[in-house]
């Protein structure tokens, strides 16, 4: 009887064990794809007539796409933190840029990074180059990644008389490079890194993988085979800007614009050429992008293969008299945002255009995959939108960008609060480029006032100290800081 029961015991542990390895098996992959600096100049978002950007398209076709999403900061670090840890800054304390292996252990304790817990919930891991800010690379790598490569570019070879180069005095000045170069694609960073992931994809995994694949482009410097340079036309339109743009901005605001890089554009006469350069960085990636899809649609993992493709901020391009990122603007917090869930969601192939935030990444893909998020983590997950593109969102998207200063996205409204209570308030059903502050328009006080005390952060974390490092914004902690001449 005894060695009965012990046989029946033995069955039954194998059977469990046989049960719970086939729901492991079971578990979709997920395929994150993470672009830096892109803006809406794509072709599912019509962001600019010149895009050229295929691959991206058909994968909006297939998924959900959130054509009104927006980062949670307006900067790499702040906002890959916030999206890969789950919490807001002003939670966090992590407002500006960090290297994290600096940064006080206390505070990042308290935290499990995204890969890292798809690691410990049965699934392997893999990252390619940019996934955290670049710095951050090795953060807790052996804990997060099974596999991990970081890529770069190769001695880069300009084309003679393409692109932009600025002269010996400005030579150090990244915002002025475009640069179409000669080498082979086998040197540029971004192919190096989808070459990786074509090969992690070819490979058979015994256990469900997290593949998240970090492309640099468009990032400044503009550098990008001629190829893709040669796509584009020699005159490139310019974006809807007006001169006059920021007379009725607070001077906060202000001094997040770019002026001086806008002045230096123009004493060059160089704009032209750095849209091009931008666009083509664009569509550089969009055919990494395809090549890594591509592998995917070849592989045995297809149907079983969750894609979330998302941008880390925008990017300026002479809107709002600005250039690069960091800022509360449009042109600075929407983002690309694209879900694909090709076990079947009643939205493939819809757009959502309801206000929604990257922070809401992390509690989506755990309930998409059946994974517990840890307690601590913010946003909400996206999937009843994934099933339903239309179904009304009640919090607006927000993004902070240095301690005090916020701003929330609505489906037709943005407004903004700095840190010494001065204002921004935008109707996008009417100025959709947000040329006419409506702040100071008593009509508007209440709507401004309810924004405020439903949606606008009651407390602040301290700026986190340790480890910091860019750290170039007038918020609570730096009043005085004067920036309008970069």
């Amino acid at each position: 009887m005894i060695v009965k029961n012990a046989i029946a015991i033995s069955l039954a542990v194998c059977l469990l064990s046989t049960s719970i390895a086939e729901a492991k098996q079971e578990r979709p992959n997920v395929l994150m794809i993470c672009i830096d600096d892109m803006n809406d100049w794509c072709g599912f978002l019509g962001g600019h007539p010149d895009a050229k950007t295929p691959h991206m398209d058909k994968l909006a076709a297939k998924g959900v796409t959130f054509t009104n999403a927006h980062c949670t900061a307006p900067g790499c670090s702040p906002s890959r933190n916030a999206l890969l840890l789950g919490v807001e800054p002003h939670k966090s304390g992590l407002y500006p840029f960090y290297k994290l292996k600096k940064v006080d252990r206390k505070v990042l304790d308290r935290y499990t990074n995204l890969p890292r817990h798809f690691k410990e919930n049965g699934y392997t891991t893999c990252g390619v180059t940019k996934v955290f800010h670049n710095p951050d690379n090795t953060y807790e790598e052996d804990e997060t990644w099974d596999e991990y490569a970081s890529f770069g570019d190769i001695k880069i070879k300009s084309a003679e008389g393409k692109g932009f180069m600025p002269d010996n005095k400005d030579r150090k000045n990244r915002y002025l490079r475009v640069c179409p170069a000669v080498n082979p694609l086998d040197h540029f960073v971004d192919y190096r890194t989808a070459s990786h992931a074509v090969g992690f994809l070819k490979k058979q995994h015994a256990k469900p993988f997290f593949l998240a694949v970090g492309f640099i482009r468009p990032h400044i410097e503009f550098i990008t085979p001629e190829e893709n340079y040669d796509r584009f036309p020699d005159e490139i339109a310019p974006p809807p800007t007006t001169r006059s743009d920021l007379e009725d901005i607070p001077a906060v605001g202000q001094s997040m614009a770019f002026q001086a890089v806008v002045d230096r554009f123009e004493q060059h006469d160089c704009w032209n050429e750095v849209r091009r350069g931008y666009l083509s960085c664009i569509s550089f990636t969009d055919d990494n992008i395809g090549r890594v899809m591509t592998a995917l649609e070849e592989s045995t993992y297809l149907d079983n293969t969750i894609v979330v493709l998302w941008s880390d901020h925008g990017f300026h391009l002479g809107e709002k008299r600005s250039y690069t990122k960091f800022s509360l603007w449009e042109e600075a917090t929407r983002v690309p945002f694209i879900i694909w869930d090709p076990r079947g969601q009643d939205g493939n192939g819809k757009k959502c255009s309801e206000p929604v935030g990257l922070i809401n990444v992390y509690r989506t893909l755990c309930d998409l995959t059946g994974l517990t998020p840890p307690e601590y983590v913010d946003g909400i997950s996206l999937v009843p939108w994934l099933k339903n593109p239309e179904k009304p969102i009640d919090r607006p998207a927000m993004t902070t960008w240095g301690r005090g200063n916020y701003t929330l996205r609505t489906k037709t409204w943005r407004y903004t609060r700095y840190f010494d209570g001065s204002e921004e308030l935008y109707d996008h059903s009417r100025d959709p480029n947000e040329w006419t502050n409506l702040a100071s328009n008593p009509e508007y006080a209440p709507m401004k006032r309810d924004l405020a005390e439903r949606w606008l952060p009651k407390t602040e974390a301290p700026k986190v100290l340790t480890g910091k490092a860019l750290d170039n914004v007038r918020d609570a902690d730096s009043p005085d800081r004067k920036l309008t001449n970069r």
